[in-house]
């Protein structure tokens, strides 16, 4: 399959699939206010790596801002207003942020999303994320947006059954990836991250998932 037969060639985005795009390089712009602030809210609120319900610790470690961040641990997966690492408020999202995620979402073709969490993601060399679907929120004709800082890695689209064979999607620095609609509960994931040169966020990749939770 190539991927890039569904370029636009008004803008560059990638068409994933019903409601779904690629905007390659979209936060490039913001990735220094973005490094800034990453380092104020983990300060706050430090990266962990948390534990599914099945009893596993996740490779890709994880923190939030926003009302509400997603957790996961023996009794399941869940928004909370807390962070139970620090039992205080998770850090407040960046307006930066909150307008990268509204911008973004506005350029899918997603006027007026609101986002209420924002899942910031760490991925060290090796870490993964296996296939899943982002089913916790409230309303799920809201979209997700996705935003990639740091080292290249491979973005997982599937389909609405776990078995779907996904595509393989490279992501770079400063590329974001919305979904919704038809594709809103696609299986998606992140392929082992590979080694690369180091960018100004470090060895590593950064990954903030947008969502409207509550």
């Amino acid at each position: 399959m190539d991927l890039f037969a569904s370029v636009d060639p008004d803008g560059g985005r990638v068409a994933l699939g019903p409601g779904a795009l690629l905007l390659p390089g979209f936060a490039l712009s913001l990735a220094d206010a973005v490094r800034d602030d990453l380092a104020r809210i983990t300060a706050l609120s430090p990266f962990r790596r948390m534990e599914t319900p099945g009893g596993f610790r996740m490779s890709v470690a994880m923190s939030n801002c926003g009302a509400a961040g997603w957790t996961t641990d023996r009794r399941g997966y869940r928004y909370r207003h807390e962070d139970p690492l620090t039992g205080a408020r998770w850090p407040a999202m960046p307006a930066s942020w909150h307008a990268l995620a509204r911008n973004a979402a506005e350029a899918a073709g997603y006027a007026g999303f609101d986002p209420d969490a924002c899942l910031i993601n760490e991925y060290a060399v090796g870490a993964r994320m296996s296939l899943h679907q982002d089913r916790n929120e409230r309303d799920l004709a809201q979209p997700v947006v996705s935003a990639s800082f740091g080292l290249p890695a491979t973005f997982l689209f599937g389909g609405l059954a776990r078995t779907d064979r996904p595509r393989r999607v490279p992501l770079a620095h400063g590329d974001v990836v919305v979904w919704g609609g038809a594709t809103r509960l696609a299986f998606h994931g992140v392929a082992p991250l590979r080694a690369g040169e180091a960018t100004d966020f470090g060895a590593r990749r950064i990954n903030l998932t947008f969502r409207k939770a509550l």
